[in-house]
């Protein structure tokens, strides 16, 4: 029989494999799209079923990419301690963790609605198959961004079962977003992945030219954030958050450069976080002010 002991251990194991504390990246768009859709504070059954859909697919997608990658990060330095690699969790076990998250994402989603129900092997599929593009296109960062994008969809669709253009050019901010960042932290990859042959904006362009189009990724950010805010008809104070998010952006890039990466986990981690909460934040009291 396991003990206690023993499962808490595997629990904490597949938390720190899913990095659970990064679901603050999704989270707060699919609440903004939810609550904007609602306009205020929607209904406890929604947000609950949401929130569940949300985590659930944010699991599936990284443990499958930890696993599917797991030949790669055993050989990477920076990802030799992850749980997979270390031997905390098997590949078994892995892949059975993988089914069940799938299994509550579906069931929560069929709960929402039947539009959310029918598009879930759509997220599904979109979710798992960046995993795979790094092998063949530096374009992964996008589908990675198209993955996140998904979350103010799902938002609304939860209380509006249809699509409109808030949503979307809220979807396409994020795209971007998540393009942007994501192209920064794999700069600390880029000699790793030309000898793998694996793709990444660095590896493909060199660094500066990485770090040129990550730029114009986040102004790309800027203005469907601003547009978004705009077409849903938020107030005043979304537009001030929005300034902030857009100055919180530049500073992101004023702190690395080609010649000075020290500071990506700090424009990782710490800042994209904060845009995410902000934003929401904003587009609350954008819905009352």
């Amino acid at each position: 029989m396991i003990s206690a002991s023993t499962l808490f251990a595997k629990f904490g194991a597949v938390c720190r494999m899913v990095k659970i504390e990064h679901s603050i990246f999704a989270l707060p768009f699919a609440y903004l799209g939810q609550f904007i859709a609602a306009g205020g504070i929607p209904s406890l059954k929604p947000f609950l079923l949401l929130t569940v859909a949300m985590v659930a697919i944010r699991s599936v997608a990284m443990a499958f990419n930890r696993v599917i990658d797991l030949p790669f990060d055993s050989k990477n330095p920076r990802t030799q301690q992850r749980p997979l690699v270390t031997g905390e969790i098997t590949p078994m076990q892995t892949w059975f963790f993988i089914a069940v998250m799938a299994a509550i994402f579906v069931v929560a989603c069929f709960f929402i609605n039947e539009l959310s129900f029918m598009l879930s092997p759509v997220a599904l599929f979109v979710a798992v198959f960046y995993s795979l593009l790094k092998r063949f296109t530096w374009l992964c960062h996008f589908w990675l961004g198209a993955v996140l994008a998904l979350s103010p969809l799902a938002g609304w669709i939860s209380v509006d079962p249809q699509f409109t253009v808030p949503a979307v050019l809220f979807a396409w901010g994020i795209l971007f977003w998540v393009a942007g960042f994501d192209i920064i932290y794999s700069c600390q990859d880029m000699g790793y992945d030309r000898t793998a042959g694996l793709h990444s904006v660095p590896a493909h362009f060199g660094l500066e030219s990485g770090l040129v189009i990550s730029s114009f990724c986040h102004v790309v950010t800027a203005i469907m954030f601003l547009m978004g805010g705009w077409a849903a008809g938020l107030g005043w104070a979304y537009f001030a958050v929005w300034a902030v998010v857009s100055g919180v952006l530049f500073w992101e890039h004023c702190i690395i450069s080609a010649d000075d990466m020290s500071r990506v986990n700090m424009a990782f981690f710490t800042m994209n976080g904060f845009i995410s909460v902000l934003l929401f934040a904003g587009a609350l009291a954008g819905i009352f002010y």
